[in-house]
């Protein structure tokens, strides 16, 4: 295999993914084992549910913006807020979520 096919395009980089919520800290609006639709591309906004990169690994959380300040939080209460320096951190947006039954589908904006 060379070295291009190795190296992904920024066609590839943009496009959306699903990832499997692990844990209980983003429960009660998604639940251990969900499958959740990231979008590489969205912009992150005041109480988006993103995917960021934060103390050398991925994490799931609410990007919250207060005073020119972000933060991400947990829906768990159990868990701290960790505090991020920029929107660098953020990787994408989550923009859906996928359940059981159909009804159980919700997208995000």
């Amino acid at each position: 295999m060379t070295t291009e096919n190795n190296n992904s395009s920024k066609c590839e980089q943009a496009e959306p993914f699903a990832l499997q919520v692990l844990g209980d800290s983003m429960q009660p609006e998604f639940m251990d084992k969900q499958i959740i639709i990231i979008d590489p591309t969205g912009v992150a906004r005041h109480k988006s549910y993103v995917l960021a990169f934060y103390d050398d690994e991925y994490i799931f959380r609410q990007l919250l913006i207060k005073d020119k300040k972000y933060f991400l939080s947990a829906l768990n209460p159990n868990y701290h807020i960790k505090e991020i320096k920029s929107l660098d951190s953020i990787k994408g947006i989550i923009t859906q979520k996928a359940g059981a039954r159909r009804k159980e589908h919700k997208r995000y904006d």
